[in-house]
């Protein structure tokens, strides 16, 4: 459906009076100021008194208006003056089924001049249908210590949750701190089988995930703040600024010591230090990564990411990016005239002529699957309101086909004390429905938010409610609330001030309460040039498989790291491997010789003060080094192939990123994000920067077999890390009985062990295959 249809589409059906099912939401006591708070874009996810007040509920309203309070039937929350069974709830989703729905929940508030830890869990409800009593219990087995929001349904049951829990559980590394503010942020998706109490993180994100979604294709959608730069806490004092006592540790081992180091390694210096530098003649202070021809990096945008329901293949949604939605950033040198600011008008091709900052709530339209609902909003001062937009996101479209349509005025993008007539106020949490129609939540104040009460009295100019929008000329506005405001007069202390408030409850977070059918769980398919470069080192793709996933590792693959993709002219694009004839030509520019990737992981060892809790900072890898072929390139790093190719072992359930190096290891071209991989997962960026269609040069995407992973597997086996040979099922060197009746257990077993040819089958073509391996022997 084209985005004219889908425009028309929505005003046809927005213009429907009675909503086709329930919708459920939470309500929320206003919290004006909007920095670490319960609607913030960021660091929302505190459960203490400053962050979210108490008093809130799980609501249902049905299409004849009825409405319930399904916390208070539960037996959760209480009136008056907040104590024990206080509560706050955010977040719900319904179950495939529409009979039940997870949400998050804190309970408690303190007494006056009390501190106590409170944490955000994850319940279940049933009992949705009118007529029926709501029940809820708490997920068992979720992490108790730690706050767990965001809930969804996996296909096969498992919730999908964001989380403060460190990355491997480490009490010493806990809180996880973000890259903009220092301050706690949840550390990724993690999935829970709550009957066993299994918990693996599907994601680590270093500043932090949110909005979690499943799609109708199975991939689960989320909002990740991608803030990949250096410390800004930390320049601060190099330029004169305040003092933050920013800090390396040794490692992030529990025994780890604060070191005498504040060093970075990735990426290049923010765009103020080198300003700084600049700015002062004959400096002659530390360089910190300074070079004059560096421009500077920041970056600083929520993208919507797409993972599998097992956490493989993370990418933005249809491999999007900044040169899809934004409308300016700059170029890395500026010494090489082929390189220039990108601005949508001097794009190779500006496929979205509609930009957006930010891409916030994304939500799958269950009328017009593969388009999605989204909200453009700035990062601060307005509770993640905006403009309400859509975006293509069907997983048959390239990146190139991306659009965004714009729903509400322009003008709703942002906050304005002096708006236009056009501004119909801000909103925030689209909700589209099975039957076309679209709801919102609403505030018709234009201004950024602030508390023009007092702490004791607090109010908030925001009047948040869940509206349904309603064609009003090319754009849409609200129409009337559906519920008329729901009223509450409460108590509680903020820690030591008694804060009273009488009126009018934040309505966010709605969600249909409908059946729907139960998405597939798609897995990764590894192309055939990656299983040919395997079986052309005498190795099966199950038994690498298998090795990386007993040594918590996974590998990643390119075929031609010199084929970039056309629109990206801000980072070198004329490239070619050292002393080879390989090489990509996007225009006549300097032409630039990269020999390494050098990779790295994320490693919290940046500490702030005394404060518990660590930033990650960019570190040359370290943790799969010494399997890999040594080099003489930076640490870190794997030597590019004379083919373009690349392989290389990375630590799984672990941030990671990358750099193209020259011989002498100078960076060429940096990645710009933060991606995850899991174990045994064996991923493959065709090219570097990935092609939307071409790349620099007008080429398709790499059709190669890498020689670099035919080398890497090679060398795994040479050096006794890998069996000698496929058939060697039980990895001890030798070819003999055990290696037969391992494959007869497996195949007989159905195991994906047994699957010789890689072809999701087992059968005789199978048998043949291991036959064949087993009577090659081991060389």
């Amino acid at each position: 459906m084209s985005h004219a249809e889908t425009e028309s589409a929505f005003q046809a059906d927005s213009s429907r009076g009675a909503r086709p099912s329930p919708i459920l939401f939470v309500t929320q006591v206003p919290k004006p100021e909007d920095f670490q708070r319960i609607a913030s874009t960021f660091g929302n996810h505190l459960p203490t008194m400053r962050s979210v007040g108490r008093g809130g509920d799980l609501m249902i309203i049905y299409p004849d208006g009825t409405l319930r309070n399904l916390t208070q039937e539960a037996g959760f929350g209480e009136i008056g003056l907040q104590g024990d069974n206080a509560i706050a709830v955010r977040q719900p989703t319904v179950h495939f089924s529409g009979t039940k729905a997870l949400f998050s929940m804190v309970i408690g508030a303190p007494e006056q001049y009390d501190y106590l830890d409170y944490q955000w869990q994850l319940y279940e409800v049933t009992g949705l249908a009118q007529g029926q009593t709501a029940v809820i219990t708490k997920v068992p087995n979720q992490p108790e210590a730690y706050n767990n929001l965001s809930p969804i349904y996996a296909s096969d049951d498992r919730i999908l949750f964001t989380s403060d829990r460190a990355r491997d559980g480490s009490l010493h590394l806990y809180p996880q701190l973000d890259e903009y503010e220092s301050v706690e942020t949840v550390s990724g998706v993690w999935s829970l089988d709550p009957a066993t109490g299994d918990l693996d993180l599907l994601t680590h994100s270093p500043s932090g995930a949110f909005s979690l979604s499943n799609d109708s294709f199975g991939r689960i959608v989320f909002t990740k703040w991608d803030h990949l730069q250096r410390d800004q806490q930390n320049d601060s004092s190099y330029q004169g600024g305040a003092d933050y006592d920013t800090h390396n540790y040794s490692s992030e081992a529990p025994d780890s010591v604060r070191i005498n180091s504040d060093e970075e390694f990735f990426p290049e210096p923010r765009d103020s230090w080198i300003q700084h530098v600049n700015s002062i003649p004959n400096y002659a202070g530390p360089l910190r990564g300074y070079e004059p021809q560096l421009v500077g990096h920041i970056i600083e945008r929520f993208h919507p990411w797409r993972i599998n329901q097992d956490g493989t293949e993370e990418e933005t949604i249809n491999h999007i990016g900044r040169h899809e939605m934004a409308d300016y950033f700059t170029q890395s040198f500026n010494n090489d005239p082929s390189l220039v600011e990108f601005f949508p008008e001097g794009a190779v091709e500006n496929t979205n002529p509609n930009r957006v900052r930010n891409l916030f709530h994304s939500k799958e339209a269950p009328a017009q699957l593969g388009e999605f609902f989204a909200v453009n909003a700035p990062t601060f001062f307005t509770h993640g309101c905006g403009q309400i937009v859509s975006y293509s996101g069907d997983p048959d479209e390239q990146a190139d086909q991306f659009t965004v349509t714009y729903l509400t005025h322009p003008d709703t993008a942002n906050a304005d004390s002096t708006p236009s007539a056009n501004h119909s106020g801000l909103y925030r949490n689209p909700l589209p429905m099975s039957d076309g129609s679209l709801y919102a939540v609403h505030t018709s104040e234009t201004n950024t938010d602030q508390n023009i009460g007092s702490t004791a009295n607090p109010i908030s100019r925001y009047d948040l409610r869940i509206k349904q929008l309603v064609p009003s000329g090319e754009y849409s506005t609200p129409g009337t609330s559906i519920t008329g405001g729901i009223t509450k007069s409460i108590q509680f202390y903020d820690p030591d001030t008694l804060v009273t408030y009488n009126g009018p409850m934040w309505e966010l977070d709605p969600v249909e309460v409908i059946a729907r059918a139960v998405p597939p769980a798609p897995l990764p398919e590894l192309p055939l040039q990656e299983i040919q470069a395997i079986t052309n080192a005498n190795a099966s793709v199950s038994a690498v498989t298998q090795f990386l996933k007993d040594n918590n590792l996974a590998l990643i693959v390119s075929r031609n790291i010199t084929s970039r993709d056309r629109h990206d002219r801000q980072q070198p694009f004329n490239i070619r491997v050292t002393d080879s004839s390989t090489q990509t030509i996007g225009d006549n520019g300097i032409l630039y010789d990269v020999s390494f990737m050098q990779l790295f992981q994320a490693d919290q060892i940046r500490g702030i003060s005394d404060d518990p809790g660590r930033r990650v900072l960019a570190v040359p890898m370290h943790d799969a080094v010494d399997l890999m072929p040594t080099t003489t390139g930076p640490q870190g790093s794997v030597r590019i192939g004379a083919d373009g190719s690349m392989a290389a072992l990375v630590p799984a359930q672990r941030a990671m990123t990358w750099q193209l190096t020259d011989e002498a290891g100078e960076p060429v071209i940096r990645e710009r994000y933060w991606l995850t991989f899991q174990p045994g997962e064996i991923r493959t960026c065709n090219a570097c920067h990935g092609l939307n269609t071409v790349d620099q040069a007008g080429f398709t995407t790499p059709t190669n077999t890498p020689q670099a992973l035919t080398d890497l597997i090679n060398h795994l086996r040479s050096s006794g890390q890998l069996a000698c040979s496929p058939a060697d099922l039980n990895n001890d060197g030798l070819l003999n009985f055990f290696d037969i009746s391992g494959f007869l257990t497996a195949f007989n077993a159905n195991e994906s062990v047994a699957d010789f040819n890689a072809d999701g089958l087992l059968n005789f073509f199978d048998i043949s295959a291991f036959l064949k391996a087993f009577s090659a022997g081991c060389p």
